[in-house]
């Protein structure tokens, strides 16, 4: 038996449950996929590993990127991810990605997310209002300003409007299944799983894999800290390379420049790349800087490593590596609007980052590379999608801060609607 819960409420259906769409995943990416097949007409189930609360998008704080500032546009957008992915993107997903960027923000507006605006007069320090209102920052890798955040709890934003979306149009969720294989049939894919029940089958006329990358067992492996939800062992990406479907770049894994490193409460937690947008920079041991604090997070990782290395890091009072990142640069007023949860989270602490810097280091945090996929979000498997983290192509080896909740909106969409086409051939 295989547990369904429907409008809130628990069912048990035969083992050999079937979907016109089975998505797998419950982040940004397999929660758009399901809404969008739901929207399209499909008849979708959603699997996730635990339940649906529990993923990395959740945890995602620093922002979206979309072109629309006046001096912007989606060509613009595709040049600087094209440059930080240092020309390994397909440009082909590139410009889907940053084209259809606008339209993803609007369509997300729709669903109930509030992104924070500011009064058409002004502007508050380095971010900017521009078309739409929007409160727009340049974050590394930009060139422009674009990031459109909601506070620093962007991703909690966007998957709580998903989640709740899908959930009142009363599809079905499949909680706490653990995918361990899929296979084709004569009508589509089988999806095996390990229940609280023990052993179901599921079955999609397509199947959209949305389950995220590897980061925190990666982590695990080298005995580092992650940035990552629990869930991300990357075991899917895995089992669709087992069943034929072709990968790229999964050697390609992402440090995010400003992981925490002191308090020991806040190791492991993603210091707000926004920080840097509003006017904090890095600094060593002599207060001096030493790098472009909004470069890409490869060229400013690296930097930190570097500058450790050459014996100019601080050391946290439990003796790990770090340097300083000035937050006290940043201006109250944009703190107040856009980092609230992280001045929480570190006064919290005992440590106010207005008034004193903060040690930072960088910390594993993203899958770059993942399973080939066309422009329709579809792999190498023939009705098999992929969207989100565990597809690769669109980053390249190096992403952009921004872009991969963005990604998860678009391809999602995509990889939704396109899945239920599939379905109805």
């Amino acid at each position: 038996m295989t547990e369904i819960r429907i409008y809130a409420t628990l069912h048990h259906v035969r083992d050999g449950a079937s979907f016109d769409v089975l998505v797998i995943g419950s982040g940004a990416a397999g929660l758009a996929a399901a809404v969008s097949a739901e929207m399209a007409g499909a008849r979708v189930g959603l699997a996730t590993k635990t339940t649906l609360q529990a993923c990395n998008s959740a945890k995602a704080q620093g922002g979206i990127q979309a072109a629309f500032g006046e001096d912007d546009s989606p060509e613009i957008h595709a040049e600087d991810v094209m440059r930080s992915s240092h020309e390994t993107a397909n440009p082909e997903l590139v410009e889907v990605l940053t084209s259809e960027a606008p339209s993803a923000i609007h369509w997300l507006e729709q669903l109930g997310v509030e992104f924070t605006r500011e009064p058409s007069n002004g502007a508050n320090g380095q971010g900017r209002a521009r078309a739409g209102g929007y409160r727009l920052a340049r974050c590394g890798g930009a060139t422009r300003q674009r990031l459109l955040q909601v506070g620093d709890r962007t991703g909690h934003a966007i998957t709580k409007s998903l989640r709740e979306t899908y959930e009142v149009g009363g599809a079905a969720e499949l909680p706490h299944h653990v995918l361990r294989a899929i296979a084709p049939t004569d009508s589509g894919w089988a999806a095996s799983f390990e229940t609280k029940e023990g052993p179901a089958t599921v079955e999609g006329a397509a199947l959209v894999l949305a389950a995220g990358g590897r980061c925190f067992a990666e982590a695990a492996t080298r005995g580092e800290l992650s940035t990552n939800h629990p869930n991300a062992t990357g075991e899917a990406t895995r089992i669709a390379t087992e069943a034929g479907a072709e990968a790229r770049d999964l050697d390609a894994l992402q440090y995010h420049p400003n992981g925490g490193a002191w308090p020991s409460t806040m190791q492991g937690y993603s210091i707000p790349e926004t920080t840097r947008a509003y006017g904090a920079v890095l600094l060593n041991a002599d207060g001096e800087e030493f790098t472009d604090s909004l470069a890409a997070r490869d060229t400013v990782s690296q930097a930190i490593v570097d500058e450790v290395q050459k014996g100019k890091g601080v050391l946290t009072p439990d003796g790990r590596p770090a340097v300083w990142l000035d937050t006290t640069r940043i201006k109250p007023e944009d703190a107040g609007i856009s980092l609230p949860y992280m001045l929480r989270r570190y006064r919290g602490a005992g440590i106010d980052p207005l008034s004193e810097p903060i040690y930072t280091y960088p910390v594993l945090h993203y899958q770059n590379g993942g399973l080939v996929i066309d422009e329709h979000a579809e792999t190498t498997l023939e009705g098999v999608f992929a969207c989100g983290e565990i597809a690769g192509g669109t980053h390249g080896r190096n992403r952009m801060m921004g872009n991969s909740l963005l990604e998860c909106v678009v391809f999602g969409r995509r990889a939704g609607r396109s899945a239920a086409g599939k379905a109805r051939s």
